[in-house]
């Protein structure tokens, strides 16, 4: 989202009214900012479910996998020890190792795979210019609508927001 339009609201609720008059008008290419998590705002944005476990579990489960075959091929193939009559490759003396190189592995990828799905770090965004839009962080919600929303026009995007109620609506970026 580099340019569109955004609207200011006062709470939760108004912003949660906003959002499926807008949808029913089109707008695909829409989001939300708000100081709170608020309850019913994934489903009125329609936003898809996180993909994140079809990368994170692939990953821990090969890491597993070469986390088990470091230690067989270490302890029973490449320098097997026989010591007290115990066997090599004796399967309970590897599953804490593997188990926790699947955690390990597991966690840097959901951290990293987040960071590059939500597209982090970004240090700056047009929003950041907009007047009084740090105040969401503390006490407002904004709803924005991305300039390459299919049905995005200046005037009647603008008239659209407008008629939701918000305190106001500004442009952000640049439109065109």
């Amino acid at each position: 989202m580099r340019a569109g339009l955004l609207a200011e609201f006062a709470d939760a609720d108004a912003l949660l009214a906003a959002i499926p008059r807008l949808v029913e008008q089109g707008y695909v290419a829409i989001d939300a900012f708000g100081p709170r998590p608020v309850d019913g705002l994934d489903e009125a944005l329609r936003l898809p479910r996180p993909r994140q476990n079809w990368f994170v579990f692939p990953v821990g489960l090969g890491m597993a996998t070469l986390g088990f075959g470091v230690q067989w091929f270490c302890n029973a193939w490449s320098y097997p020890l026989h010591v007290g009559g115990r066997p090599a490759f004796a399967l309970p003396a590897f599953i804490p190792i593997t188990f926790e190189s699947a955690v390990l592995f597991s966690s840097f990828a959901a951290f990293f795979g987040l960071f590059y799905v939500i597209g982090l770090p970004r240090l700056h965004h047009p929003l950041f210019e907009v007047e009084g839009f740090e105040r969401a962080s503390h006490d407002r919600y904004f709803l924005a609508v991305d300039a390459r929303d299919p049905r995005f026009d200046v005037a009647a995007t603008g008239q659209a927001l407008g008629g939701t109620g918000p305190l106001r609506v500004v442009s952000f970026g640049r439109i065109g």
